[in-house]
């Protein structure tokens, strides 16, 4: 508040980049815990809000009333929705400034960006470097490394410098960032490539990991080496019954459901009724 008592009559309050990464970074950390049905994230993108707002609106009036516009509802992905975040900001520090931006216009590119800019965080952040990051993690934790559990932090780490900076992009260039973000096709590369390199990881950590064979032997007539049936596989495709055991939960998730307590439940149930009849 000290910025707004040292004004001298015709300045206005300078928002700084500084200000709004850390607007987001506020946002990223408190996101989820107001959450609700009826507006989901909006307290948390409003909260975020109210160190700039205060600098903007030093009237008690007009700060009520950027608030109250604000509290509609909004849900997003935090790290990838962050040029919403810069442009809300800029908007905002327009009409502070007098431009004639109306309160729909503010709430309406909220509401038109927060979907596409949330399906490209999903595909990155959650569907992608999640798996691959928890994944080393739990590989390196398994061999006895103390920096499997030190690993994990490279998630939000990355989220945060990631956010940061988009938030500060979206506040510098306003409504164009987005524009040039998706029309850029640099979006659509990452995508592709972050996914390619998930599946790798998945391929390799699935190889790793998942154990799956049968003490099946056959013998025919008395002196002759006995026919093992996993000797056979092998020969075949090293790792075949693991493979088959993966691509056999994909085919599920793929076709039947995603309802993965009905699935570890599956694989409960088979693996002990195969054991029982000596299957595996």
């Amino acid at each position: 508040m000290s910025d707004i008592q040292n004004l001298q009559p015709g300045e206005t309050v300078r928002i700084t980049e500084k200000d709004v990464k850390n607007s987001w970074l506020y946002f990223y950390l408190i996101a989820e815990m107001g959450i609700s049905y009826e507006r989901l994230q909006a307290l948390g993108f409003t909260a975020s809000l109210v160190p700039i707002l205060q600098k903007l609106y030093p009237d008690k009036e007009d700060l009520r009333q950027a608030l109250k516009r604000h509290l509609v509802f909004y849900n997003s992905e935090a790290v990838y929705s962050a040029p919403i975040n810069g442009i809300v900001i800029a908007m905002e520090e327009q009409k502070a400034k007098g431009a004639e931006i109306e309160d729909d216009t503010i709430t309406g590119i909220k509401t038109g960006l927060m979907g596409p800019m949330a399906g490209i965080g999903d595909s990155i952040d959650w569907a992608t470097l999640k798996p691959i990051i928890f994944g080393l993690g739990v590989t390196l934790s398994a061999t006895g490394s103390m920096i499997g559990a030190f690993f994990l932090l490279l998630l939000p780490i990355i989220q945060i410098i990631v956010g940061r900076n988009l938030a500060a992009y979206g506040y510098r260039k306003g409504q164009a960032s987005i524009r040039e973000i998706l029309h850029s096709g640099h979006i659509k590369t990452l995508i592709t490539g972050a996914s390619t390199l998930g599946l790798f990881m998945m391929g390799a950590l699935s190889s790793t990991y998942v154990k799956l064979s049968t003490p099946i032997e056959f013998s025919f007539g008395s002196g002759n080496r006995p026919f093992v049936l996993q000797q056979v596989l092998d020969n075949i495709v090293p790792g075949l019954l693991p493979l088959a055991a993966v691509f056999g939960i994909y085919w599920w998730l793929l076709k039947r459901n995603q309802n993965f307590t009905i699935i570890m439940l599956l694989i409960l149930t088979l693996s002990i009724g195969g054991a029982w009849l000596g299957l595996f």
